[in-house]
């Protein structure tokens, strides 16, 4: 089989799923248990994950397809989401929960969100920088704009490219049209992300032309499944 360099290999996304593992217990945190099962375990239990599968929560490892991941890439695992139906009538689950790992010099490159307004916590590990960039009136991202955003409640104003940096237990709301990149400063950084309901597919806009999730080369079986495998491997 040729590797094609813009893949990932899935050997590689176990080792860092392996590796993620351990640095959230070491954070005294851990995943719930279908996070652990196999792909056959999946497959015979699928009906009843049902909410799991549908809400896109579980493994999610990306190098934006870019085929750089320990520059540019990012590790998340979705905890629970709810659904955009109940957040469009206004009751209902309209909230979301994520762990991210962001890697020594790892960049989360330049983004933002029509829907999700989020929470991003340093849970712990090295400093968290956040990179911050306001829209111009049709939210496109504006070089010349700033904005103002709340750290763990206080209002602080940024201009154009300011860094935060999140020590572990700080945090940053950014809302809909706050473009941010981020990544680990000194060491690597457990993220929390708490976050109205989260829709990878859609509500990714990112600033260059870049791809949300990692293309695979299969050269080994998965250890576990990313929520991009569901539709492949579980026939849905």
């Amino acid at each position: 089989m040729t590797h094609d360099p813009a893949c990932m290999k899935r050997s590689r996304i176990n080792a860092i799923m392996a590796e993620a593992d351990q640095m959230i217990r070491s954070h005294g945190f851990t995943l719930p248990p279908w996070a652990y099962w196999s792909p056959d375990q999946f497959k015979a239990r699928a009906s009843d994950a049902r909410a799991v599968i549908d809400a896109r929560c579980g493994w999610d490892i990306t190098d934006y397809g870019a085929g750089r991941y320990d520059q540019m890439g990012l590790f998340l695992f979705t905890l629970r989401n709810g659904r955009l139906a109940d957040l469009r009538r206004g009751g209902g689950m309209c909230y979301a929960e994520k762990l991210l790992i962001s890697k020594q010099d790892q960049l989360s490159p330049m983004h933002t969100h029509v829907i999700k307004a989020e929470d991003i916590i340093n849970r712990g590990g090295a400093t968290l920088v956040v990179e911050l960039y306001g829209s111009d009136p049709d939210g496109a991202f504006d070089e010349t704009v700033g904005g103002v955003v709340r750290c763990d409640g206080i209002t602080r104003a940024f201009a154009p490219a300011d860094k935060l940096r999140l020590a572990p237990g700080e945090s940053v709301t950014l809302m809909p049209g706050d473009w941010h990149a981020f990544w680990g400063e000194g060491g690597d950084v457990l993220i929390g992300e708490v976050s109205t309901v989260n829709d990878d597919e859609t509500d990714n806009i990112f600033r260059e032309p870049i791809g949300r999730f990692a293309q695979i080369e299969e050269d080994v079986a998965p250890t576990h499944l990313l929520v991009s495998d569901y539709r492949d491997w579980l026939a849905i």
